[in-house]
């Protein structure tokens, strides 16, 4: 029996386990290396989210942008004086304008614009508070 065929079969199937081996190895280097690349990325961005959570404490707060009327500083000026809540009628009377309801109603209104931008919060029904 002449096995120099099933020899020769068996070089040819070792040559092409030898081949995908190799590929495989270099294929595994390159994915080595590209796992070390983004590890590294991903530590880069840590250090990156450290440094900017430390340094947000120093930043100074942007001003939000106000609606253009005199009243609007005021308010927000009353309410840094303040620990609670105020309702629209102590923002009129801190603001100085008497108590009439439709000073009152004004300044209802103000307040609530001073809502839709964040610069307010109404915890309840008429109750506002700078929010922190």
């Amino acid at each position: 029996m002449n096995i120099q065929p099933l020899l020769d079969a068996l070089d040819l199937q070792e040559d092409a386990a030898r081949a995908l081996a190799g590929d495989l190895r270099a294929q595994i280097d390159d994915l080595q290396t590209r796992l070390r690349e983004a590890e590294t990325h991903l530590d880069h961005l840590a250090i990156t989210r450290k440094i900017l959570t430390a340094l947000a404490d120093r930043l100074p707060t942007v001003a939000p942008d106000l609606p253009d009327h005199p009243d609007y500083p005021r308010i927000l000026t009353a309410f840094n004086h303040t620990t609670g809540p105020l309702r629209a009628k102590d923002a009129c009377q801190a603001l100085g304008h008497e108590l009439q309801p439709k000073n009152v109603e004004g300044t209802r209104a103000k307040l609530k614009r001073l809502v839709k931008p964040g610069i307010l919060t109404e915890a309840d029904t008429g109750n506002f508070t700078r929010k922190r």
